[in-house]
C-alpha cells in the first residue's frame, strides 16, 4: 500500500508526531505537492497547498483532518476559534479532500473534551493523538464503507493572524485566559503593547493548587 502524508507549514508542532506515524505505517512524509507522486492515500494535514482535482485523482483516497462538526466551522484554524468560544468538546473530522475547501464526505469522527485549563500544548496532544487515531481508522476501513455527504448550513472560520494574539493589558487576566492559552508560543506568540513597547507573553503550567 502506498501511503502519502503531505504538511506543508516546516514549523507546525505536529511534524515529530507525524514522522513517528509515517515510520509506523510505511507511509512518506512531504513537505510540498511538487514531490507526489500518487498512491493508495494521500492524508492532507495542516496542508497551506491547494491541491486540485489532478493531483487528487492520482490517489484512491484524498483525506483531509479539521477539527469541527462540519459543515459547521469550515475554513482555518477552527480548534482554536472554538476554544475562544468557549468550546468544551472538540469534534475532529477524516473527510474527503474536495472542492470548496471542507466540503468533502464524511468518513469518521472522533470527539475529545477540553477541561478549561489546557495551554497550547495540551490541546494540541489531544488533537494530534483524535488525528493519528483517525489516519489509522481509514486505512482500515475506508476501502470497506462508503463516506456521507455533509448535511447542513457552512460556516466558516477567518484565517488565525499574528494580531490575533494580541492581549489587552487593561483587561483582567481570567477575562483572556482562553486567548492566552490557545496562543502558539512559538509561531504566534501572545503579546501587548504598554508604555512604547511590545512584550511576549510566555505561559507556563507549573501545577495543580492544593
Amino acid at each position: 500500500m502506498r501511503i502519502d502524508v503531505l504538511c506543508s507549514d516546516p514549523r507546525h508542532p505536529i511534524l515529530p508526531g507525524l514522522v513517528q506515524w509515517c515510520e509506523a505505517h510505511g507511509a512518506t512524509l512531504h513537505g510540498d505537492m511538487g514531490t507526489l507522486e500518487g498512491g493508495d492515500f494521500l492524508f492532507l494535514i495542516s496542508c497551506q497547498q491547494l491541491i486540485g482535482p489532478v493531483l487528487r485523482a492520482r490517489y484512491r483516497h484524498t483525506l483531509v483532518l479539521h477539527a469541527s462538526d462540519l459543515p459547521a466551522g469550515r475554513g482555518m484554524s477552527p480548534h482554536v476559534w472554538q476554544v475562544l468560544e468557549g468550546a468544551g468538546r472538540i469534534t475532529v473530522t477524516l473527510l474527503d479532500a474536495a472542492d470548496p475547501v471542507d466540503s468533502g464526505d464524511i468518513w469518521q469522527q472522533l470527539v475529545f473534551t477540553l477541561d478549561g485549563h489546557e495551554l497550547c500544548n495540551e490541546i494540541n496532544a489531544r488533537l494530534f493523538a483524535a488525528e493519528f487515531e483517525l489516519m489509522a481508522w481509514a486505512l482500515a476501513h475506508c476501502d470497506g464503507r462508503a463516506a456521507r455527504a455533509q448535511v447542513g448550513e457552512p460556516s466558516h472560520y477567518p484565517r488565525r493572524r499574528p494580531e490575533d494574539s494580541r492581549i489587552d493589558p487593561h483587561k483582567p487576566l481570567a477575562e483572556q485566559f482562553n486567548l492566552l492559552r490557545v496562543a502558539d508560543p512559538e509561531r504566534y506568540p501572545a503579546f501587548f503593547e504598554l508604555h512604547g513597547h511590545r512584550y511576549e507573553i510566555v505561559l507556563r503550567k507549573v501545577g495543580e493548587v492544593e
